[in-house]
């Protein structure tokens, strides 16, 4: 018998699905020639930010990176203001001028450089420090970044000024091409470590069970504990960037089994196929509104300051 879905458990799996079928859908834009530029998106790792975004709060600040259509997703239901972003249609999010990896919005900002999100995410955190408020600044990397010497030289600044940043790991295990054993010696947790940094590691895609192997750690840093690093053991089913993926059908195949609807397909039956068909039906809309939008102006949204 199938587990029934809560509430809350609903939402989850609804905001991990608009994750999905967006990233979807953005490849098969890119396919059909109706995207310029480069994206990376984030299939199979949908619910580490959705998991994360579950235990912040409302004047917290998310950083993200490159590979970031799920990090704003999971904090904002706004897959129209993101895709006329990236397609340079009216409403989008930055005025068209961002795309897919420079992203502004209030407690929200990404960048396409590596590495650079983090020294950002470390002097907002320091402000946070020194004003009233229980906030944290969140940032997301991926393992290729942990060759980065700006990740050190923050990370050394954080834990000197014990500020109140998360630094999440999405560790993949590659880096665009690259295996994380063939590119990064030691660990992450050693590496950590080093600079007295508490950190935890995270294995499984289940939602509601990460929140609370997480909880008292995010309590630690919101409280004045200092930074702590988040390293999650997932995997990308898509290419780098659009269509370059070097590994093996096999290889992939073999993601494919371990993908975290799966689990939930598996637990939920056909609750879960209700909301596959919803968010799948509501992207489709999107991408049909968006598309037949005239150009961006140019002109951002969203103004004032991230912190």
């Amino acid at each position: 018998m199938n587990a029934v879905l809560t509430r809350p458990q609903e939402q989850d799996l609804l905001r991990m699905l608009l994750i999905r079928h967006f990233e979807l859908a953005l490849l098969d834009l890119f396919a059909a020639g109706a995207l310029h530029g480069t994206t990376h998106t984030c299939l199979g790792q949908e619910y580490v930010p959705v998991a994360v975004s579950g235990l912040l709060h409302p004047d917290d600040v998310v950083l993200s990176n490159h590979r970031g259509h799920g990090h704003y997703l999971a904090r904002f239901d706004d897959p129209e203001g993101l895709l006329a972003e990236i397609m340079g249609r009216a409403g989008a999010l930055c005025g068209g001028v961002g795309g897919s990896q420079h992203l502004y919005r209030p407690t929200f900002l990404s960048t396409g450089i590596q590495g650079e999100n983090v020294t950002l995410a470390t002097g907002i955190a320091l402000h946070m420090r020194n004003t009233p408020g229980r906030r944290i600044a969140v940032v997301y990397t991926g393992d290729g970044t942990w060759g980065e010497g700006a990740v050190y030289e923050a990370l050394n600044m954080a834990a000197l000024w014990q500020v109140p940043l998360l630094i999440v790991v999405e560790n993949n295990g590659i880096a665009q091409s690259t295996p994380t054993r063939a590119h990064m010696a030691g660990t992450v947790a050693a590496r950590a470590a080093a600079f007295g940094v508490p950190h935890r590691k995270i294995h499984g895609c289940d939602v509601e069970a990460i929140r609370v192997e997480l909880a008292s750690l995010v309590d630690a840093v919101r409280g004045g504990g200092g930074p702590a690093v988040v390293e999650f053991d997932t995997f990308r089913l898509g290419p780098h960037s659009k269509g370059d993926d070097t590994r093996s059908p096999s290889e992939l195949e073999a993601l494919l089994a371990r993908d975290w609807t799966v689990h939930y397909r598996d637990r939920h039956g056909a609750q879960y196929d209700v909301a596959d068909t919803c968010q799948s039906e509501r992207i489709a809309l999107v991408v049909k509104d968006i598309g037949t939008r005239p150009l961006a102006s140019g002109e951002a949204i969203w103004t004032g300051h991230t912190a």
